[in-house]
Formats: C-alpha cells, structure tokens, sequence
C-alpha cells in the first residue's frame, strides 16, 4: 500500500495492485481494475515512482530465503 493526499489534504492508503493506470489530466488520476477512479494532489510521477518501489521491494523479500522449522534445529 502507499500513502495519497486527497485535494481537501486528508490521506489515504491506496492497495496498489488494484491499480490499472496513472494518469496526468493535468490532476493525477488513478484508475483500479474495477473501474473506480482516485483523483489526488500527488503528482503522477511521484505515485509511480512509490509503486515501482513497492514491487521492488517486495521482490527482494520475496527472493529472501526462508527459514523453516529444520533449519532452527
């Protein structure tokens, strides 16, 4: 999830992998998969740029090895 202002300045968690699209009308519009849409003041690059982030670290826990019950004993 990342963190988004709405244009009155309350905030907001946005689940990112619902998200289809940003776009810049000059407002940042946010569009989910289930066609509901987010209109914030962060700007269309910097909502990217959090998204990207998001799944960079998660793939980096994601190739983390796991630790199992055998290896602690």
């Amino acid at each position: 999830m990342i963190e988004l202002s709405r244009f009155n300045g309350s905030k907001f968690f946005l689940n990112i992998t619902h998200v289809e699209s940003v776009e810049a009308t000059p407002d940042t519009v946010i569009t989910l998969f289930n066609g509901k849409k987010f209109v914030v003041r962060d700007d269309a690059s910097e909502v990217v740029q959090r998204i990207t982030a998001f799944y960079q670290t998660a793939s980096v826990y994601s190739a983390a090895p796991r630790i199992t019950d055998e290896m602690m004993e």
